[in-house]
């Protein structure tokens, strides 16, 4: 059972393939700007790695934010495609729980990428070897409200939002944040939970199916303040 992880929801797109929950092969880009130019070269590339088609994998992972707007578009477009022209499964899992698996602790560990505007993207998991706890789902908003709602204190904060926001997250943890600079990369990390309970959405509609972005885009935003609210797609025809 050979399957591919595609994490881009942050600055680092990142790239894997193996048998869950091992890794054999995986490759990342670093810059937003150079996600979709790269990545599927870097599919291709890793694919080669492990000698194993894109028609030959069981099932694609994904990373499903929140996170980067444009990079989560990116990744999923490319999951999307390769899942529909293979006739692949195609799963999800949270791109905040692969951060917060990294940090490799048994304790609750929180996720937090940079929102902007004075907020964060964060959740709140135990990452237990046999499966996965969500104390706190993903969530958008400041680093105080987050900590307000969170049933219990955690352990350490991960990711860039900790860091830009290190003072919130230290006091509130005990500990210095760590950063995703000192984090493996999240396409492994979706590899290595795809099969722990409580980890992965099943996407039964791969076509239709959209990642959790946190909010709106920034030009959607700003369009439907002068336009008002745009409609909802038509569903499907009959």
């Amino acid at each position: 059972m050979t399957w591919l992880a595609i994490d881009t929801a942050t600055e680092v797109a990142s790239v894997a393939a193996g048998r869950p929950p091992h890794v054999e092969a995986g490759a990342e880009v670093r810059g937003a700007r150079r996600h979709a130019s790269e990545l599927i070269r870097t599919v291709a590339f890793t694919l080669e790695r492990v000698g194993v088609a894109p028609n030959e994998l069981d099932g694609i992972v994904v990373g499903d934010g929140p996170g980067s707007f444009t990079g989560l578009r990116i990744g999923w477009a490319t999951a999307k495609g390769l899942a529909q022209e293979a006739g692949l499964e195609l799963v999800a899992v949270p791109s905040l729980l692969a951060a917060a698996a990294g940090a490799s602790l048994r304790e609750p560990v929180a996720a937090w990428f940079d929102a902007l505007r004075g907020e964060i993207f964060g959740a709140l998991y135990v990452v237990h070897p046999d499966r996965v706890e969500t104390l706190v789902a993903p969530m958008v908003g400041r680093p105080l409200d987050f900590i307000a709602k969170a049933p219990v204190p955690a352990a350490l904060v991960v990711g860039d939002g900790a860091v830009r926001y290190a003072p919130e997250a230290e006091s509130w943890s005990g500990r210095p944040p760590v950063g995703l600079d000192r984090l493996p990369p999240g396409a492994p990390l979706l590899l290595s939970l795809l099969e722990r309970p409580g980890a992965a959405r099943v996407l039964d509609d791969p076509l239709t199916a959209e990642p959790h972005y946190g909010r709106l885009a920034e030009a959607q935003v700003r369009w439907e303040a002068i336009h008002g609210p745009l409609p909802d797609p038509p569903g499907p025809a009959h």
